[in-house]
């Protein structure tokens, strides 16, 4: 069965699918047939997503991710509405720009409790159906996953967590007919950027890099759906990434000094 088919009638739990990456799995797996639920911590954001794809097969439930409480409540109603998950993909992140230094505790904690935590919450909730249904859970990490990016301490921690947390899930479930996948998506179109936290753990508003420049949000859901459909283990997409961990695994030093001089200008964090 080409993998285009494969997802036809299966229920797809996407968390953060109001922008980027989220917003375009939404879409693609909607085109494919498959019925899907999504949350947000904005209403707003839920309610023009449902306007613009206006869709029978998709539900929108407001919910924030880091508490466990929303989490719940998100997989129950997705529950309640289509009865089964074949697929929770657990994508809703967070991320800092900020020297530790300077970071309050604050934006540490909330980059855990989302990128890490929320990811832990809704996996607790979902996992008894996605067994029944020898289904996938998918986590969207990051190459700081791998690799610890300055300016970026506590959105590495989060990810090198979720990295850790989905690989022992992984290995836990191998025998379950359940797929564990972990996506690096890499330097992606999307508002994480824009909305990542400064130092004081409020939103930056803007991004540091020329946006035009990278991998549309929707090329990276397409691959991502690719990954799913072949029950893969992790996806690194991009070329640099996959350079990037390769040359930390095997040169930490040299892969010290180069991510330092593509970060740092004249002692400055400018990226």
């Amino acid at each position: 069965m080409p993998y285009s088919d494969s997802f036809k009638n299966k229920v797809v739990v996407i968390t953060g699918g109001t922008d980027g990456i989220g917003k375009a799995l939404v879409t693609e797996f909607l085109k494919r047939g498959a019925r899907v639920s999504t949350c947000s911590r904005t209403a707003e954001k839920l309610f023009d997503l449902s306007k613009e794809l206006n869709s029978l097969s998709l539900l929108t439930v407001k919910a924030d991710v880091s508490k466990e409480s929303d989490c719940a409540h998100f997989i129950a109603e997705t529950l309640n509405s289509f009865g089964s998950i074949d697929i929770l993909i657990n994508n809703a992140g967070i991320s800092m720009r900020a020297l530790f230094q300077e970071t309050e505790m604050e934006t540490l904690r909330r980059l855990m409790d989302v990128n890490f935590w929320g990811s832990v919450y809704c996996t607790k909730y979902a996992l008894e159906s996605v067994l029944k249904q020898k289904g996938s859970i998918v986590s969207v990490s990051s190459i700081a996953g791998y690799r610890g990016l300055p300016g970026r301490s506590g959105y590495s921690a989060s990810k090198f967590a979720l990295n850790g947390w989905m690989e022992a899930l992984r290995t836990e479930l191998l025998d379950s007919g359940v797929n564990v996948l972990w996506v690096c998506p890499g330097y992606t179109t999307s508002n994480i950027r824009n909305a990542a936290l400064n130092k004081d753990a409020q939103p930056q508003g803007e991004s540091p890099l020329n946006e035009g420049k990278l991998m549309s949000s929707e090329e990276c859901a397409l691959r991502i759906i690719k990954a799913i459909a072949k029950r893969k283990r992790t996806l690194v997409i991009t070329f640099t990434g996959k350079e990037t961990v390769w040359l930390n695994k095997f040169f930490p030093s040299l892969a010290d000094r180069l991510t330092k001089k593509f970060f740092f200008k004249d002692g400055e964090l400018i990226k």
